[in-house]
């Protein structure tokens, strides 16, 4: 019984799981900022190009 008590004290105490946890979860924030953002320049320039469209 002691061994087992011991292995999740060292499986609580180990850190490098929650390492990778926190990369995974800085790229999916990257992603979703990047997908707004080219989200709002495409229809941003989509009125730039048909006003420009429309003056020509």
């Amino acid at each position: 019984m002691q061994k087992i008590i011991a292995h999740a004290k060292s499986f609580a105490r180990d850190e490098n799981g929650i390492t990778a946890l926190e990369y995974g979860m800085l790229a999916g924030l990257i992603t979703v900022l990047i997908i707004a953002s080219v989200a709002s320049i495409g229809s941003t320039l989509k009125n730039v190009f048909s006003d420009v469209a429309a003056t020509i």
